[in-house]
């Protein structure tokens, strides 16, 4: 009898070890399969170091200036132009305070140089650039109501609405002036697609594209009231306001799609996968895909306009014309 239950249990825990090794081994089979799929997925590897798996997903808001709108990235820190409190905010990737500059009146656009930032100062008729560490450079003098503005790799371009319609170069080195370009109506957005200058001309309803010397490229109709542009390596899209869409165009000038969003969207940006859209009417940003599939639209602060990607995360800005502290968000 008691060879016959000791024969009975070793049956019984071969067969229970049998059964671990065979979970353990479809486990480990789940796991590769789960690598697999992320390896060749779209999903941004360092979002995955931070478990940060869905991106969008907002993490937290951050105060800011009055009335933020526009947004860069340094490559380490994210950096919010307060249209209403006449300042310059720096913050962490994690949204720590790192400093508030003060720039010129109402700075609404903001690019980065690879060392500096330049900010417009729609009032001033000028453009401050800062050091990293906040320190100013330099004020230079642009046209009327500056807004727009954009690096390409060896000059900083401007848009000037009011009366100048047109678009300033100056030399990043220095600030000196290399030329004034006349432009469509109202200009108020700038982008570089690594050759040429686009700018979205508001009031016109499309945008112009220029050599890097402001020899005129062509006008491309878009929607209505273009606010901003983005260039995710192979096309350039732009945000229209009045038509709550997107225009996708080749680099020709073509029109390749149209794309609905949010109501009133005024700001986009290249995650290197998606394009995300910022709807200053329905207090969300819009994921599109490459192809303009609607991938989600996703609640932020009040009246987003300002978008930026900081190679994990997007961020951004809130209550562009409201007169209480804005605030960024990060998703």
């Amino acid at each position: 009898m008691i060879k016959r239950r000791f024969s009975k249990r070793v049956i019984v825990r071969t067969c229970v070890l049998a059964f671990v090794l065979a979970f353990a081994a479809l486990e480990f089979e789940g796991v590769f399969r789960a690598m697999s799929g992320v390896v060749g997925s779209n999903l941004n590897p360092l979002q995955i170091g931070l478990l940060h798996w869905y991106e969008a997903n907002v993490t937290t808001q951050f105060a800011v200036g009055t009335g933020p709108g526009a947004l860069a990235f340094d490559g380490a820190s994210v950096w919010v132009a307060n249209r209403g409190s006449n300042t310059v905010t720096k913050l962490s990737l994690s949204g720590t305070l790192l400093g508030t500059f003060a720039v010129g009146n109402q700075p609404v656009g903001i690019a980065f140089d690879g060392a500096n930032m330049w900010v417009t100062n729609r009032s001033d008729g000028t453009v401050t650039k800062l050091a990293s560490n906040g320190t100013p450079l330099g004020t230079f003098a642009v046209g009327n109501d500056p807004s727009g503005v954009a690096f390409d790799g060896a000059n900083i371009w401007v848009t000037n609405g009011g009366s100048s319609n047109s678009v300033t170069q100056l030399r990043a080195s220095d600030g000196t002036t290399l030329g004034t370009f006349a432009v469509g109506t109202s200009p108020i957005a700038v982008a570089f697609d690594g050759t040429d200058i686009w700018v979205a001309n508001s009031a016109s309803n499309n945008v112009t594209k220029l050599a890097d010397n402001g020899a005129h490229l062509g006008t491309f109709a878009v929607g209505s009231n273009p606010q901003f542009l983005a260039f995710d390596g192979v096309h350039i899209w732009v945000a229209n306001f009045g038509s709550n869409n997107v225009t996708k165009l080749n680099l020709s000038g073509t029109t390749v799609g149209t794309f609905g969003v949010g109501t009133g969207p005024a700001g986009v940006a290249f995650d290197g996968s998606h394009i995300w859209v910022s709807n200053y009417g329905s207090n969300n940003v819009t994921k599109l895909s490459l192809t303009g599939t609607n991938l989600g639209n996703f609640a932020v602060g009040n009246n987003p306009i300002g978008v930026a990607f900081d190679g994990a995360f997007i961020w951004v800005a809130n209550q562009f014309f409201c007169c209480s502290t804005g605030t960024v968000s990060k998703l």
